[in-house]
């Protein structure tokens, strides 16, 4: 997935690989933005001894943070695998931005992935649209934990924070979200900052001491045992409460001593079963340092409670017919079964696919089947086509490393698949399947491009055709009534990547220009009007004339046109041709220059020359006819109508309905969805929610969703309509 080939700091030099999907663990970071999810990789990776020095994210030089528009933007945007070795377990880390414009790269990490591990900022707290994650995690059963971080920030509150998680993700039950240890402060500073330099076990009832840069461990002192007492008992009847042993609860209530291992065992069970969310700490490492504060236990959760692929469901598959075909199970002798999750194209390797194996074993060279369906909407056709595969690799940073091959559960890089685009399924050429796609957020917010030169012209269309098939989050859009090439994305910063990617990838430099919103005319009441085209200019001359009467049809008729001539005047064999002018001015408009809708045009006369009368003469007299009953009556313009449902926390439905009220809405209903949060139903003209991905952003900080959908069109009021009658006359 890399664009340039580079090593990491200190990075070791060979690939990680494991012999049976057991030995593998599959874990995907969540968090806002901010919350140091980056920071958290390179210090897992350092712990791990995948490298000899954590890279910074300021510098660019980070495993998971190395693409240019990263290292410009000082943020994720794209997702990103780093696998690391621990105890003889690999460990695929799937770090993904915070930010929600790239919402579709998180999307993509949690379908490749068997576990989350949601990164919480002591410093920040929890954002709203990272508890909107948790809740999708938990509509599937994914096993998630909780890792606090910046706890090396002065208002940094490990307590307060833990109890804030509780009552974010905790819902019903938030016993079921409880830390595994405590920090260990050291003395104040001038600041009056304790620093934290090491942790408490609250089960192991041990000191884990991070102050000299590596983990040390020791008996707590009296003075630290009284701490943890409360935090213990609380952690122990929860594991309890979650262990398929009922007895246990009665001997502890009982006064019996636990066993550790019993209660490790019955911890780590719940976790993989996802109805327990074990909350760790976390802290970089100093300079020099090899173990930042909480990470050996983060590993040690990791390869110890979080599930193995064969623990997870495997999505649903079919025939590309769609033919239901056998569940798949995580079997390596299994039939091949593997997901493109994401699509990147190197300078010098071609489009490289990060796919992750479900079933069956990928190797390099072989012939697979490709098959894409589902997202025609987005510009993506429908394929089945066998590719050959190129050669597997693990990415590391920059860097791609070789690959024997990629068993089921693993991930791997795969080279030069022309044709493969993210979502689409990689299988056996002989048993050829198709995978049940995951949810991909829809794209809200257009943008207008043409292409800034007569060079970018010519390499526009197979630019932007790459670009959205490496991003199914991305729409576009050839519109045939405003004859404007649209880019559907899911915000400002995802529009910025894509336009920065299409110059310093493929080389295409655009311009954005006003978005159009398609608009129709229509007459306001009957009219009639009289064509005739009438020239000589020696040879043959051009005569015709024709009498039409309009009047206006409900929403949605388009234009009828009937036939009423009596007597011959108009020639059997011209009265289609004055259909056809009329309908060619009616696609060209009479008012503003949009399309004409929604009208019966009846021919009721006219007359022909036996020498001088044509087809093109009746065209023209039946445009001019049209032209000249527009002149005689008001032409109203309409305007198009979606349906727009709002989804919102509680607390932020009064505005959401005022602000759609001020967008000349119709709210038509609200209904609640789940705890907390309530579907807003309205009726909004497209003018009014051109940019509406945004502002409802920043109105619901983060939280609100909406959809739309095209309703029809409607007349627009007749103070705006004159506002846009006159941009149209002046070529706005």
């Amino acid at each position: 997935m890399s664009e340039k080939t580079s090593t990491h700091p200190g990075a070791a030099r060979r690939a990680s690989t494991a012999g049976q999907p057991t030995d593998l663990r599959n874990v995907v970071l969540v968090g806002h933005s901010g919350s140091g999810k980056t920071t958290l990789v390179e210090a897992l990776a350092l712990a791990s001894g995948a490298v000899n020095r954590a890279g910074r994210v300021e510098d660019g030089g980070c495993l998971s943070d190395y693409d240019e528009i990263e290292h410009r933007q000082q943020r994720s945007v794209q997702l990103s695998l780093v696998p690391v070795d621990w105890g003889g377990i690999k460990i695929n880390i799937l770090d993904t931005p915070g930010y929600a414009d790239f919402v579709g790269e998180l999307r993509a990490g949690l379908r490749a992935a068997d576990a989350a591990l949601f990164v919480v900022s002591a410093a920040d707290g929890v954002a709203g649209a990272t508890r909107m994650v948790w809740d999708e995690c938990a509509a599937v059963g994914m096993p998630r934990a909780l890792v606090i971080t910046h706890l090396e920030a002065s208002r940094a509150d490990f307590d307060a924070m833990t109890e804030h998680c509780r009552a974010a993700f905790g819902g019903d039950d938030p016993d079921a979200v409880l830390p595994l240890h405590l920090p260990l402060y050291g003395t104040p500073g001038a600041d009056g900052h304790a620093p934290v330099h090491g942790l408490i076990g609250l089960l192991s009832q041990r000191v884990y001491d991070y102050s000299s840069g590596e983990r040390t461990e020791r008996a707590p002192t009296a003075d630290e045992l009284p701490r943890i007492e409360a935090a213990r008992a609380r952690l122990i009847e929860g594991i309890i409460a979650e262990s398929e042993d009922e007895s246990l609860m009665d001997r502890y209530l009982g006064g019996e001593e636990m066993d550790i291992k019993t209660l490790t065992r019955d911890l780590e069970t719940a976790v993989a079963r996802g109805t327990f969310h074990p909350v760790l700490a976390a802290a970089p490492a100093p300079e020099g340092a090899r173990h930042g504060l909480g990470t050996l236990e983060l590993l040690e959760l990791i390869t110890g409670g979080f599930p193995t692929p064969v623990e997870r469901e495997a999505p649903a598959v079919t025939s590309p017919d769609g033919a239901p075909r056998e569940a798949l199970s995580c079997d390596p002798d299994g039939p091949l079964a593997a997901e493109v999750v994401k699509t990147s194209s190197d300078p010098y390797v071609g489009r490289i696919s990060l796919v992750r194996v479900f079933s069956g074993t990928l190797r390099p060279d072989e012939t697979v089947h490709v098959s894409g369906h589902g997202l025609e909407d987005r510009g993506h056709e429908d394929h089945d086509v066998d590719e050959r595969v190129g050669a597997l690799s693990a990415p590391f940073g920059k860097q791609q490393r070789p690959l024997p091959q990629a068993i089921a559960g693993d991930l791997a890089c795969v080279a030069k698949l022309t044709r493969a685009e993210t979502g689409d399924t990689l299988s056996d050429k002989d048993n050829p399947l198709l995978m049940e796609p995951w949810t991909m957020p829809d794209p809200l917010l257009p943008v207008a491009i043409q292409a800034h030169s007569k060079a970018d012209e010519d390499k526009l269309s197979q630019g932007l055709a790459r670009l959205v098939a490496e991003d199914p989050t991305m729409r576009l859009e050839h519109h045939q009534d405003t004859h404007q090439v649209v880019l559907w994305c899911l915000g400002e910063a995802h529009v910025d990547v894509a336009l920065e990617r299409l110059r310093t990838r493929y080389g295409v430099q655009v311009d954005t220009v006003a978005h159009k919103v398609s608009l129709r005319e229509t007459f306001a009441a009957s009219s009639a009007g009289r064509g005739r085209h009438v020239k000589q200019s020696g040879g043959h001359g051009q005569f015709a004339i024709c009498a039409i009467e309009v009047e206006p049809l409900p929403g949605g008729s388009g234009i009828e046109f009937v036939d009423k001539v009596v007597g011959g005047a108009v020639p059997r064999q011209f009265i289609p041709s004055v259909e056809k002018g009329v309908r060619a001015q009616a696609a060209r408009g009479v008012a503003a220059g949009y399309p004409l809708v929604d009208i019966r045009v009846t021919l009721l006369d006219g007359k022909a020359h036996s020498v001088d009368s044509s087809d093109a003469a009746f065209q023209m007299a039946g445009a001019l006819a049209l032209r000249e009953a527009a002149g005689d009556v008001r032409i109203d313009l309409l305007e198009p109508v979606s349906e727009v449902s709002v989804m919102v926390p509680d607390e932020f439905v009064g505005q959401v309905m005022s602000d759609l009220s001020g967008r000349r809405g119709r709210v038509v209903g609200t209904e609640q969805s789940g705890a907390g949060r309530t579907v807003v139903r309205a009726e909004v003209p497209e003018i009014e929610i051109d940019r509406y991905a945004i502002d409802l952003r920043s109105l619901s900080h983060g939280t609100g969703r909406f959809s739309r959908t095209h309703l029809r069109h409607e007349p627009m009021p007749p103070q705006l309509a004159d506002k846009w009658r006159e941009q149209a006359e002046n070529g706005g």
